[in-house]
C-alpha cells in the first residue's frame, strides 16, 4: 500500500509544482531548458504511474463496503462521461463553454464512479487520493490564473468527433482494464 501512496503523492507533487513552487519550476526550466524540463516532468509522471499501478496490483485487499451491482450501469456511464470530459480538455469542444477544467472534473467523476464499484482499501486510497488531488488542482489553477478565457465556440462536428474518439478510448480501456488493474470490467 505504501508504494501506491508514494505514487499518488509523487503524481500530486509534480502537478502542484507550477502553483506551489514557481521558483523551483523556473529554476528547473533554466537548468534543463524547456525540453529537458518537460522530459523530466514526463519521466517523473511515468514513474508515478508505474508506482501507482504496481502499488495497486500488490496491495493486500481489505473490503470495507460493497454497493449493489445495480449501480454498475450508472458507474459505467459516469466513467464514459468522465472520459469525454478528459478528452474535451484536449479537443475543441462546447463543454469548455461551461466547464473551466473539464479534464480535472472528469477525473473527479472517474474517481467517484470507481468508488461506487470498489469499496476496498486500495480503491479508497487511489480514487479518493486522485479525486482530492484534482479538486485541489482546480483551486490552485484558478488562484494562479484568475481570468477564465473561454475558447471560441467550435462547430458541432468537433463535439461529434470528440465523442467518437471517447467511444474508441472507452472500448480500448475496457479491453485493457484486466491487464492494467488485474480486474476485468465485465
Amino acid at each position: 500500500m505504501l508504494v501506491l501512496v508514494v505514487g499518488i503523492l509523487l503524481w500530486s507533487a509534480v502537478h502542484f509544482l507550477p502553483s506551489l513552487a514557481p521558483n523551483l519550476r523556473s529554476g528547473l526550466r533554466l537548468r534543463f531548458g524547456p525540453g529537458g524540463y518537460k522530459g523530466l516532468f514526463s519521466l517523473t509522471l511515468l514513474l508515478a504511474i508505474g508506482l501507482i499501478v504496481w502499488g495497486w496490483r500488490h496491495a493486500q485487499v481489505v473490503v470495507y463496503f460493497q454497493l449493489p451491482s445495480t449501480l454498475f450501469p450508472l458507474a459505467l456511464g459516469g466513467i464514459f462521461i468522465a472520459l469525454y470530459l478528459m478528452g474535451a480538455a484536449n479537443f475543441p469542444s462546447r463543454v469548455k463553454q461551461f466547464i473551466r477544467h473539464p479534464q480535472l472534473y472528469g477525473l473527479v467523476l472517474w474517481a467517484a464512479a470507481h468508488l461506487m464499484l470498489n469499496g476496498d482499501n486500495r480503491s479508497m486510497v487511489l480514487f479518493v487520493g486522485l479525486g482530492l488531488w484534482a479538486v485541489v488542482q482546480v483551486q490552485l489553477i484558478n488562484r494562479r490564473e484568475t481570468a477564465w478565457n473561454k475558447p471560441e465556440l467550435p462547430p458541432w462536428s468537433a463535439d461529434i468527433k470528440a465523442l467518437l474518439v471517447c467511444l474508441v478510448v472507452f472500448v480500448l480501456l475496457v479491453f485493457l482494464h484486466p491487464y492494467i488493474t488485474g480486474r476485468p470490467v465485465f
